[in-house]
This record gives structure tokens, sequence and C-alpha cells, in this order.
């Protein structure tokens, strides 16, 4: 009984609405006699001219800017340069050249948070090879909950190592025991070490 009185309530104050009235376009109300798209336009047509753009060069021979380079053109290029001014600025590229060596990276002042590049060549256990027992309320489940609240993976594991990590995992971002919290690689680190 009670749907149907719900839905004749519906009906009757349905039925009890004004129409809306029609605010569309109406030509014949306002006085216009043609309707749709306008008359169409002639538009001449011209063919137009290719222009090609000289190439100008300075007394030295150098392309002057705002034209195109011909550097791929073997005469264009063999009329300008030759090898005694290739090897003119050859030397004069290895003149200005600085070689800087690498150096260790600096120690963050000032900041308690560990290194995560040290930590990473530091161990050489791969991913998920348990070292370290995380008793039987670690789940990938709640690690995974757990690993949403940081904004990188990198993140977590400066919090996992400040806060006990690897031997204890406090806040559970490392359920496998392998020593790296979430989704942290520290395979990058180690190849760069191997390449260098």
């Amino acid at each position: 009984m009670r749907p149907a009185a719900v839905l004749i309530g519906l009906l009757v104050l349905t039925a009890c609405q004004e129409p809306i009235p029609d605010s569309g376009y109406n030509p014949a109300l306002r006085g216009d006699t043609s309707v749709g798209l306008p008359a169409q336009i002639n538009v001449e047509a011209e063919p137009l001219d290719a222009v090609s753009m000289p190439q100008s060069y300075d007394e030295n021979g150098n392309l002057i800017a705002g034209t195109l380079s011909d550097e791929n053109d073997f005469e264009a290029v063999s009329n300008r340069q030759t090898i005694e001014s290739d090897a003119e600025r050859l030397a004069e590229n290895r003149s200005r050249y600085i070689s800087i060596e690498p150096t260790d990276l600096p120690v963050r002042p000032g900041t308690d948070i560990p290194n995560i590049v040290a930590y990473a060549l530091q161990t050489n256990n791969p991913l998920k090879t348990q070292l370290y027992d995380r008793g039987p309320f670690a789940s990938e489940k709640r690690a995974l909950a757990n690993c949403n609240a940081y904004p990188s993976p990198g993140k977590a594991q400066e919090v996992f190592l400040s806060k006990g990590g690897p031997k204890r995992d406090r806040y559970g971002l490392d359920p496998d025991g392998d020593g790296f919290a979430c989704t942290w690689d520290p395979t990058p680190f180690r190849l760069a070490r191997s390449e260098g």
C-alpha cells in the first residue's frame, strides 16, 4: 500500500507542474524571412608563388641568422670550411673543455635522515630474499596500505631505516624481511656503482 501511495503522490505532483516554455530561437516570431545558414559568399582564389629566401653570408663565410642552415649541403660546407679550419675549431673547443672529477656525496648537515644510497651500496642481497624475521602479523596487504602513506618508495625506505630497520619493522613496510621497504629497489644504485 505504501509504495502505491508514494507513486500516486509523485504522479499528482508531476501533473501539477506547468510546462516549460520553449526558449529556442524561432525566426517566425522575429519576422526573419530566411531560416538556416546565411547565403554562401564567393571567394576568389589566387595561386601563391613559391618564394625562395636567398641565403646570405657575412664576410667570414658564416650563415647569417634568420635563414635556414645548409650544413647538410656538402658543396656549401666545403666552400666555407677546410680541414685546417676544422682543426682550429676542434683545438679551441678542447682548450675550453673542463674535466671535473667526481667526489663523494656530501653528508646532509643538521639531519639524521639515513642515506638510502649508502644503504643500497652496503647491502648485496637480492630483492625478496628474507634476511630478517617479521613475525606472524606481517602481510603484503598490510604493507601495501602502510606504503600508501608515503609519497615515494625512497621516502618509505628512509623512514624504515630511521625507525630501526632493517632489523625491526616498526611500521610494517617490509613484510618479506629483505630489508627494503615497500617497492624500493637498490638495484639502480648498485648498477651505477658497478658501471662507474
